[in-house]
């Protein structure tokens, strides 16, 4: 039988969910295997399994290891960096769990703060259980978090972030190209982001529905270009950002840098020449920076409606002071 003392300590019992209406987590099994296979740590790619539940305060304190955290605006290679860390005794990288979706839906909801911060203390401590002595453990989050990134960091104090971003026009270009699926997920991000408040920026909820889709995606990648540039601001020492384009152009000097920014010393080449840059993210098949200018180059079709998106969003970035670079780069 699982022991509650066993559920908290072993990492491979995974949070999987957290239930706001117990105040507990629903744990499953997976192993590291399991980790490395998956693209996001959802039942879309892990499929269906028993599930163990732990109230929140039966908890107990276990081995916690160095935490940090891969925060995103999307579609901008973050899956790429979190493969990266999977780095035996020296990291693991845990790809958008679903457990801080919960937190973040949670508040949307209406949790008080009180609440939230006790369940994000819960939670964070459970992913920061390390696979392997030594371990360090990178945390990337669904985007869909990123109203709570001021709230993760304050509750980890020892925890640096990288703040990743995709160029407007490169942004643009993937849900151009993903058709109906990415022009509906950005509204879906929409609607989200305005339940978190994050959206003030001089337009009003009737001021969206008059927009097309990409003007309602750029307003959703500007607002998080917004978010990242004040907490690259306020948390200099901790915070760094990083425009996806230098993932693939300059993929060694980015792992390197990271790994110093997270204090996991591995080697950058040898990072490099792995899977998490020679395999597409979500397929498995042959990826690096040509594959990713051929997928690029089917977003021509749509070069008329990205290009006066982004002149007239780059105007509002200007209205706004939204910087369209951020500070505090990770790499120069």
């Amino acid at each position: 039988m699982t022991t509650v003392a066993h559920l908290a300590a072993d990492p491979l019992w995974f949070p999987w969910r957290f239930d706001e209406a117990a105040d507990g987590f629903r744990f499953r099994h997976l192993s590291r295997k399991d980790h490395a296979s998956a693209t996001f740590l959802t039942e879309e790619y892990l499929g269906s399994a028993p599930e163990t539940f732990m109230a929140r305060n039966a908890l107990s304190n276990s081995t916690r290891a160095p935490v940090h955290f891969i925060f995103h605006s999307a579609f901008c290679l973050s899956s790429v960096l979190a493969r990266a860390f999977d780095l035996p005794g020296l990291a693991m990288g845990l790809k958008e769990p679903m457990v801080l979706n919960d937190l973040a839906g949670w508040q949307m909801r209406g949790a008080t703060g009180p609440q939230l911060a006790q369940a994000m203390d819960a939670s964070l401590k459970l992913l920061a259980r390390p696979f392997g002595p030594g371990e360090s453990i990178v945390v990337k989050p669904s985007n869909i978090t990123n109203a709570l990134i001021a709230g993760m960091l304050q509750l980890s104090p020892q925890s640096h972030a990288l703040l990743l971003h995709a160029p407007l026009r490169v942004y643009l270009g993937s849900i151009a190209r993903k058709g109906l699926e990415g022009r509906l997920w950005v509204r879906d991000l929409l609607v989200k982001q305005l339940g978190q408040g994050l959206h003030d920026i001089g337009f009003g909820a009737q001021d969206y529905l008059a927009q097309s889709d990409l003007q309602v995606a750029a307003m959703g990648w500007l607002v998080q270009q917004q978010l990242f540039g004040r907490l690259a601001v306020r948390l200099e020492g901790r915070v760094r950002t990083l425009n996806s384009d230098l993932v693939t152009a300059r993929s060694a000097d980015v792992m390197a840098a990271l790994g110093s920014l997270f204090g996991v010393g591995l080697d950058a080449q040898a990072v490099v020449a792995g899977p998490a840059f020679t395999r597409h993210s979500k397929h498995g098949t042959a990826f690096g920076a040509e594959a990713r200018e051929r997928e690029r180059a089917t977003e021509d079709v749509h070069a008329d409606e990205i290009g006066k998106v982004a002149i007239w969003t780059e105007k509002v970035a200007e209205s706004q002071g939204i910087p369209l670079d951020l500070p505090n780069p990770l790499i120069r």
